[in-house]
């Protein structure tokens, strides 16, 4: 048995792709490399950037915070004098899906601070845009998810604002919009693979430190001196200085 549990601790991805090459498969060392860099880059990265905004928008506003609180203890059914392993136990996905107020607000913050902040596409052939705009093979065809997700023209007057409950409709429920208009994690056929995962990631992982902490920015400064420095993925310049306190048991 305990050989076992040893080999199911050291079984990765990884480790499967070279199990498949050692049964035949054609797997080069590159598309291991690209793999490995694909994880890590667009499947680590991306993600802990995404949550420093997160928390960055839940210290600037403490109603949210409070909301989404509320919320994970209420699907739970559990307080906070509740043990981390026990929480853990009762976050199923049954769980995590009512967990709409929370839904909202990470994708209210992928709104104002897309992972990829700015991205393109190469086309592969002559082309003629739906805007009557003509491109050749081999133009790079950009576009800006964090100018887009700003944009008054749409998302309204308060663009700028973080607002979760644009994202619910009158019940309560998450209520999507366009891949086109949020444009987070692309659209169309290359939409990206890793989204529904990327949501599960950062919920599980938001639900467990709201439920038992709370948190501040070191001082009132620190709103306005958060700053993102250029890069692939957006990145917080010098991270997010925060303090964290237990919440005291629910009544």
């Amino acid at each position: 048995l305990f050989q076992y549990q040893q080999t199911i601790r050291r079984e990765d991805i990884l480790l499967r792709f070279l199990t498949q090459k050692e049964e035949g498969e054609e797997m080069d060392l590159k598309y291991l490399r690209d793999i490995v860099l694909n994880l890590v880059i667009a499947g680590r990265d991306t993600t802990a950037g995404t949550l420093s905004w997160f928390f960055y928008m839940l210290c600037k506003y403490p109603d949210a915070q409070k909301k989404i609180a509320q919320e994970v203890a209420v699907s739970i059914w559990a307080d906070s004098s509740t043990s981390i392993t026990d929480f853990a136990r009762v976050l199923t996905e049954e769980a995590l899906d009512k967990m709409q107020y929370l839904h909202a607000a990470l994708t209210e913050t992928l709104r104002l601070y897309p992972a990829v902040p700015l991205d393109g596409k190469v086309c592969f052939s002559d082309d003629t845009l739906p805007d009557g705009f003509d491109v050749r093979e081999g133009d790079v065809v950009c576009y800006v998810p964090y100018s887009m997700g700003r944009m008054k023209r749409l998302w309204g007057e308060d663009a700028e604002e973080f607002r979760p409950e644009r994202w619910l409709d009158d019940k309560g429920a998450f209520r999507p919009e366009s891949p086109f208009k949020f444009s987070a994690f692309q659209a169309g056929p290359r939409v990206c693979l890793g989204k529904d995962f990327a949501y599960r990631q950062m919920k599980i992982f938001a639900a467990v430190l709201v439920h038992f902490f709370s948190f501040q920015l070191i001082s009132d400064a620190d709103k306005e001196l958060v700053t993102y420095r250029n890069a692939i993925t957006l990145q917080m310049d010098q991270g997010l200085r925060v303090r964290a306190f237990r919440r005291a048991p629910w009544t």
